[in-house]
């Protein structure tokens, strides 16, 4: 059992009684998998189609049918005990990286001091070797350890930067290296399902007859398109509609099922922003205390990787060591690719969202162009419109509307019929 979390929050949100049109509408969906979708979700929670003497079809949901959906099928609760263990799994895999690079600069170090500590019984202190490992002994105790301390708890006047999260909450030293590494994901990972929503909304609050200029800001078009409306034909998929050719030769888009509404009483337009706006990356959300901490730490790790690998020289003096020194020396690739990795994976990725971010602001600035164009329309552009208009209608299902119910019998909804027809009767004879 698979139903669409977007068909659902529709339901939700339009009141539980709807059309197709209404959800495609709303939330964007593709007008036959809205159909499809609602028939299968009133089979499976219990819910009643409607049915208007003009065959159009609403469907009534009862206000429970999440808790319905749960009861009935095992996937839907081990789907929701699944994305709870994920949470867990995915900030345990997000706070790794931050632990990893202290347990480096850890296991490096320490390493260091043993070397130099038995360097320095050997009276070896003067060679070459010597002189460098006295320099970096110093390093370990000015340079690492005041920073270790300092995210692990120091209550640093730093900790009052402004919250990195969007929900207030700011982020913890670890989840910000994991940040710092790799970001926070695709800013527009819901950028064709906003699409499809605007342009169902735009249809809707134009009484489902449109121009392809007013759905040109929400899609991803060539200045130089000209008259050729050939980008109409996927939105003509998606929403079943048909081209109409008004009476001077213009070109009007109609969608049928979108005129059709359950929702009685209800305004249907909304305020909609004038493009489909795509959102640039950002490097990383963290605080810049947290950014430079990670840069610090990450140098760190590096150039105690670099020494590390100059002490051990052939290996030699890792196997008269043992212990601590030999782990570190059998491990010590790693150590060294997840320094170089560690500042490289960011520079890189720095690059990429430059290059990135310029292509989206090209396609906003094409889907401005657009939008302007709608907004100061020509003499011609502007007859279109109000071409467009004499298209527009809403046919809403009301109640009295329904001529057969799935919930009644055909006794009753024979009675229900004749009942409503003595009543209009009576409304007529009162009013005369």
């Amino acid at each position: 059992m698979t139903v669409d979390r977007r068909l659902m929050q529709a339901v939700e949100t339009l009141g539980y009684r709807v059309t197709a049109g209404d959800v495609a509408g709303t939330v964007g969906l593709p007008l036959q998998t809205a159909e499809k979708g609602l028939m299968a979700l009133a089979a499976d929670v219990g819910g009643t189609l409607q049915v208007a003497e003009s065959g159009d079809i609403a469907y009534v949901f009862p206000r429970n049918f999440r808790s319905i959906l749960q009861a009935k099928y095992w996937q839907l609760r081990l789907r929701a005990v699944a994305q709870r263990v994920w949470s867990v799994v995915f900030y345990l895999i997000r706070i790794s990286f931050g632990i990893f690079l202290i347990v480096s600069i850890v296991l490096i170090f320490l390493a260091i001091a043993i070397i130099l500590i038995a360097l320095s019984s050997q009276g070896r202190d003067g060679d070459d070797r010597g002189q460098g490992g006295s320099w970096g002994g110093g390093g370990i105790h000015f340079w690492v350890f005041p920073d270790f301390w300092y995210f692990f708890g120091d209550p640093s006047p730093r900790r009052s930067q402004p919250r990195a999260r969007e929900n207030g909450e700011e982020m913890n030293f670890f989840e910000g290296v994991y940040s710092f590494l790799f970001g926070d994901g695709n800013p527009n990972a819901d950028l064709e399902e906003r699409r499809w929503q605007l342009i169902g909304q735009v249809i809707r609050n134009n009484g489902g007859a449109v121009t392809a200029e007013q759905i040109a800001p929400y899609l991803d078009l060539e200045t130089d398109a000209g008259d050729d409306e050939w980008y109409m034909l996927p939105v003509l998929t998606h929403f079943n509609g048909r081209p109409e050719v008004t009476d001077t030769g213009q070109i009007i888009y109609r969608f049928p099922e979108l005129q059709t509404t359950a929702q009685t009483g209800k305004d249907q337009r909304q305020t909609l922003p004038p493009i489909l706006e795509e959102y640039r990356w950002r490097f990383s959300r963290a605080p810049a205390w947290q950014i430079m901490v990670a840069i610090g730490l990450g140098c760190v790790n590096l150039i105690g990787a670099l020494m590390l690998w100059y002490l051990l020289g052939d290996g030699a003096i890792a196997q008269e060591l043992g212990g601590l020194v030999a782990f570190v020396a059998s491990i010590f690739w790693i150590l060294l690719g997840y320094g170089i990795g560690f500042l490289g994976i960011p520079l890189g990725r720095y690059y990429w969202l430059v290059w990135q971010n310029q292509r989206i602001r090209d396609r906003n600035a094409r889907r401005y162009h657009y939008a302007n164009i709608l907004a100061n329309p020509t003499p011609q552009l502007r007859a279109k419109l109000r071409a467009a208009q004499t298209y527009a209608q809403q046919r809403q299902i009301r109640e009295q509307d329904v001529i057969y119910r799935s919930d009644q019998d055909l006794v009753e909804q024979e009675l229900a019929q004749s009942e409503a027809i003595d009543r209009e009767w009576l409304r007529r004879l009162e009013s005369e």
